[in-house]
């Protein structure tokens, strides 16, 4: 699906003749006419569409390819897995090309990016926009991983643990995402004039090279928090199981002393009191020592 935006005093807005087209999942018609129409290099746009491609930068002869890597879309339905996708931005003379596999507000929202209508514009719009959305989703890992602490003191679920699992996992593809982002924002900025970047644009790319450090940062710090969350995950469910196996012997234990009495006065054979009406309150009497016996011992001993 191809969408074209302007960017203008307001914000980007859609129009028909706006100079940044934004193609969405595209058909095999729509990949024939970036190819041979708009002209794209196959391997480069397969790239734009692979999850799994590193970020980069690449000089062609009548534009600048720039791959980048975005958070992708996440929901409810997907659990606490955060997964990453890649983006591609064709830089020409006239336009901005953007290759997505899904249909993502890229050049919508705020952003502190410079409002001009240049191509070049859209291309550190986006740029910024997606270290916006990293940012975003770190702050939900956060959150979630804050909900699964105060879980895990009291609970021996395995389901707590892969929840940390898949959080830490997501954590690790943000890092590398970020860091390949990190070496194409390099990349640019040392190929600025080329493009024909102004001083005020580089000096924005500066910025959003900057942000995408500290991003980064803030991903390397929630994944130590996260690494230490899980091994005190490991701790808490041994301690757990230890007090609990602790509770189980006292009961079983305090369970066995009047069990012991009431089985020796059961036996079949000549033993005192059997002829006493009251036997069984005594004997009652005895078991109930017993346990209160071992209860004080239990304390006193603080087991």
């Amino acid at each position: 699906m191809l969408r074209r935006w302007r960017l203008s005093s307001e914000g980007a807005v859609e129009a028909e003749d706006g100079p940044i087209w934004i193609f969405s999942s595209p058909d095999e018609g729509e990949r024939r006419r970036l190819v041979e129409e708009i002209g794209l290099d196959a391997h480069t746009l397969a790239s734009a569409l692979d999850p799994d491609e590193l970020a980069r930068v690449e000089h062609e002869p009548d534009h600048l390819a720039v791959i980048l890597k975005r958070p992708r879309s996440w929901t409810e339905a997907e659990g606490r897995m955060f997964r990453v996708a890649s983006a591609g931005l064709f830089l020409f003379p006239d336009r901005l090309v953007v290759v997505t596999d899904e249909d993502v507000p890229i050049v919508e929202g705020a952003t502190f990016a410079p409002r001009g209508g240049a191509p070049s514009d859209g291309l550190l719009r986006i740029a910024h926009r997606t270290v916006y959305r990293f940012l975003g989703h770190l702050r939900v890992i956060g959150a979630a991983a804050d909900e699964i602490e105060g879980l895990i003191a009291t609970s021996l679920e395995n389901r707590h643990l892969m929840g940390l699992f898949r959080l830490g996992k997501s954590l690790v593809h943000y890092q590398s995402a970020l860091d390949g982002n990190a070496a194409a924002l390099e990349r640019l900025k040392a190929s600025a004039g080329k493009f024909g970047l102004t001083p005020e644009q580089q000096d924005l790319l500066d910025d959003i090279a900057i942000e995408n450090r500290q991003c980064l940062h803030q991903a390397d710090i929630a994944s130590s928090v996260l690494a230490s969350l899980m091994d005190a995950r490991a701790s808490i469910v041994n301690n757990n199981l230890a007090v609990l196996m602790k509770t189980l012997n006292i009961i079983t234990l305090l369970i066995m002393a009047p069990t012991l009495v009431v089985s020796i006065f059961s036996m079949n054979v000549a033993i005192p009191m059997q002829g006493w009406s009251s036997a069984f309150w005594v004997i009652l009497g005895l078991a109930a020592a017993a346990a209160a016996g071992f209860v004080a011992a239990w304390r006193y001993r603080r087991w």
